[in-house]
């Protein structure tokens, strides 16, 4: 069977990283590569693809049998459309889109055309992820009572550039939170309600820096997320679980923490912790470690988009699961906003 040819829209930091993670996946090549900018053509060279300044021209040139986006966050409705146009499958970055009404938008596309779409939520897709819900499933922790979710990093200055600093578009709740809610969405199931507050008193730039988070489950639990930028810290999947040590350390601590009616669970160390006999906060817990095998997430996710394209496989997350993340990422906007809490049903597009 030939190789899938994979084009690649968007040559800047996750675009690179889909670029260099396609010749680690087996059966997919990477077949050219568009960005507006003139100097992403050097890595075209480089790889001895094509090079697109425009999206539009790349679809004309019929060199790609399924295109990965990694382009700001505002172009991907315009180029998740003129793609599924043409019927080529999409990867479609985190987040789906920019907004609720962009998200609705792609996701009609989506079931008119009948081309598919798979988000880019690659942890899902991490050994570690796949052994924490198959664990949650098999009943290991009891019911999900509660989860406590961390992301606490510090970005350096030249990060905030161009659209990361665009209210609407950038920010640490649509560039890293929507990771967490994603993730919880998976664990918990549908969000019910959202209480939230944000700030940005520390960078003072038009999207927020900081946030927290409660979120209420239609199946009962309750989760909170701490999420910043800008505050010095370990407690981030992005720094703990190793999933591109080319670009972040691992340090040796946790992220996640659920907690069950019979045990807790805490991540990416996949620490299981449960008391001998029944539980009993005067009784010392033992932890053991859930087996996994290791593997890489990003070239796990394009196994899986490569299957998604070919037709052998529905997306582990669609554009429908994505607008379900968005639409909690604008009930905890809202929240903010209006001092209030929020349902998630009265956002439903």
């Amino acid at each position: 069977m030939a190789d899938l040819r994979i084009a690649v829209i968007g040559a800047g930091i996750i675009g690179r990283t889909h670029i260099e993670t396609l010749g680690r996946v087996e059966g997919m090549a990477l077949s050219a590569i568009a960005d507006p900018d003139p100097a992403a053509k050097a890595l075209a060279d480089a790889r001895g693809v094509p090079f697109f300044a425009e999206a539009a021209d790349l679809i004309a040139a019929r060199v790609a049998d399924a295109v990965v986006v990694a382009a700001p966050n505002d172009a991907h409705l315009p180029l998740g459309l003129e793609l599924l146009a043409a019927g080529l499958p999409v990867l479609m970055e985190k987040p789906v889109t920019a907004s609720l009404a962009e998200g609705a938008e792609l996701v009609a596309a989506v079931e008119r055309t009948g081309v598919p779409v798979l988000v880019g939520h690659h942890r899902r897709h991490n050994p570690i992820i796949k052994a924490a819900k198959a664990a949650i499933e098999a009943g290991e922790i009891g019911e999900l009572v509660t989860a406590t979710v961390m992301s606490v990093l510090t970005k350096p200055a030249p990060y905030f550039a161009a659209w990361r600093v665009v209210a609407g578009q950038g920010g640490p709740l649509l560039i890293n939170t929507t990771h967490e809610i994603d993730l919880l969405r998976h664990f918990f199931g549908p969000v019910a309600q959202v209480t939230a507050v944000t700030s940005n008193a520390q960078r003072d730039l038009p999207v927020e820096d900081t946030a927290a988070a409660i979120l209420s489950f239609e199946r009962g639990g309750l989760a909170t997320i701490t999420q910043t930028d800008a505050a010095a810290g370990p407690w981030a999947w992005d720094v703990t679980a190793g999933e591109n040590l080319a670009r972040f350390p691992a340090h040796d601590t946790i992220a996640h923490a659920y907690a069950g009616t019979k045990a807790a669970l805490s991540l990416p160390d996949l620490s299981l912790w449960r008391h001998p006999g029944p539980p009993d906060w005067t009784v010392e817990m033992r932890r053991t470690a859930l087996p996994h095998t290791p593997g890489d997430a990003y070239v796990a996710q394009l196994a899986h988009f490569g299957a998604v394209a070919r037709g052998e496989a529905e997306p582990l997350n669609s554009a429908a699961d994505g607008l379900g993340t968005m639409t909690v990422v604008e009930a905890i906007r809202r929240s903010a906003a209006e001092a209030r809490q929020v349902s998630v049903a009265e956002l439903a597009p």
